[in-house]
């Protein structure tokens, strides 16, 4: 009688102890499939499709800090493009200016009526001038903020009796604001000034 009473005490033993185990095997499996499925939708969030003529593109997203110097480069690059690629038309000069003056502050202004008193945009229309601008490299500091840069470019002032080369050596900080159509790198170029800019070469 007694052996079969402890029999049963040590089967419910047995039962119970199973049970617990079986209970923190699904509490494991639960909390690894919970784990699992968090990670695969980060995954998934951090995968971009661009439809680009008519074909589905995979790109991965990843922190701004990342891309914070080819971001830096590309925004000094498009506001040297505007500001300095000029054609014999003052309306083109005026929309360059203007998209030009939406990436950097009052410094970049003041270049601008600088030149525009000395009557530099006036002669490129007067004399039929087309300036173009090549950026060669771009130097930027990102240990410091706001983030320093230095451009070396290569201007060409293109005239109907000759070619002429010049060099164009530029400075200044950008510091951070809100992306906009306008702005789509989300910096702003301050203190932006001129270290060189001299004839290099000359072609008939």
């Amino acid at each position: 009688m007694f052996q079969q009473l402890k029999n049963i005490d040590t089967a419910f033993k047995h039962i119970k102890l199973f049970s617990y185990l079986l209970i923190a095997a699904c509490i494991g499996v639960s909390c690894f499939a919970i784990y699992k499925s968090y990670q695969s939708s980060a995954s998934d969030k951090a995968r971009i499709y661009i439809l680009a003529n008519g074909k589905a593109l995979e790109a991965f997203a990843a922190d701004r800090k990342e891309n914070i110097p080819v971001e830096i480069r590309d925004h000094i690059k498009m506001f040297h493009h505007y500001f300095f690629t000029l054609d014999p038309d003052d309306k083109q000069i005026q929309a360059g200016i203007t998209q030009a003056l939406y990436l950097a502050d009052g410094s970049a202004k003041k270049a601008y009526d600088d030149l525009k008193e000395a009557g530099y945009f006036n002669n490129i229309v007067s004399g039929n001038i087309s300036q173009q601008i090549s950026v060669d490299s771009v130097q930027v500091d990102i240990n410091q903020y706001p983030f320093y840069f230095k451009c070396f470019a290569t201007e060409k002032l293109i005239r109907s009796t000759s070619t002429t080369g010049r060099s164009l050596v530029t400075q200044g900080y950008l510091r951070n604001v809100n992306r906009s159509d306008n702005n789509p790198h989300g910096f702003l170029i301050e203190k932006w000034e001129t270290l060189e800019n001299k004839d290099l070469t000359q072609s008939k």
